[in-house]
């Protein structure tokens, strides 16, 4: 079925898709929605995909993943509660849209992706929008990146079966966690404090990313 907003400028789609699929389902977080806002979200889906770039809905961006729902995205971002001065720590960059908001909305980002050719993606529209506070590594995001820990905040892109105890070790002392955790029918969002050494678990709501496997891609 063809969008009714098909011939829309993105502009136009991206401000819609801010006012009804985000403030109207209950995002307030002001720094949240106008990165969202800022953000070109079409330049991070392949070309035949851009029409649809600003629907409610994943939308695929090869080697089997996708870009994920605004939002959910919207979601992750206002419960992890990001500062200006906070450097984070990603895990799945994909299409590097994910990237780019917490680049705008952080002072420092790391973001780690299993699949080279998504990697390289990335970095080059990154690069091409002129977001330049941000590094990219291809490697296993399970694992981290203890070179540059601890961090503020850790978001997670795709779904583990329990919370990265290896994440966990990289956050710092309050710091927060967003990880979608459990099986592929029946996942759900959780932010987790550290407090005290402790993890604190909150359950947000229930989600569906892909799954979080361990090590580099054989190839792309």
């Amino acid at each position: 079925m063809v969008s009714p907003f098909q011939n829309e400028s993105f502009e136009v789609k991206r401000a819609r898709m801010v006012r009804t699929q985000l403030e109207e389902r209950g995002i307030h977080d002001r720094r949240v929605l106008d990165a969202m806002q800022q953000v070109p979200r079409h330049e991070f889906v392949p070309e035949p995909l851009r029409g649809d770039a600003y629907e409610d809905h994943p939308l695929p961006i090869g080697a089997g993943q996708t870009i994920s729902q605004p939002y959910i995205v919207a979601v992750m971002l206002q419960h992890v509660a990001l500062q200006s001065s906070d450097r984070v720590l990603e895990v799945g960059t994909g299409s590097g849209y994910v990237t780019a908001l917490l680049s705008q909305m952080c002072a420092e980002v790391y973001s780690i992706e299993r699949h080279r050719k998504l990697a390289a993606t990335a970095e080059e529209t990154l690069a091409r929008l002129g977001y330049s506070n941000v590094k990219i590594r291809v490697g296993d995001g399970g694992q981290g990146w203890p070179e540059y820990a601890p961090f503020d905040a850790i978001v997670v892109s795709a779904a583990t079966s329990e919370m990265p105890p290896a994440l966990f070790a990289q956050l710092r002392e309050g710091g927060r966690m967003m990880v979608p955790v459990g099986p592929p029918t029946s996942q759900q969002l959780e932010l987790i404090r550290k407090i005290n050494g402790q993890a604190e678990v909150q359950v947000l709501e229930g989600c569906r990313f892909v799954p979080l496997v361990e090590g580099k891609a054989a190839s792309d």
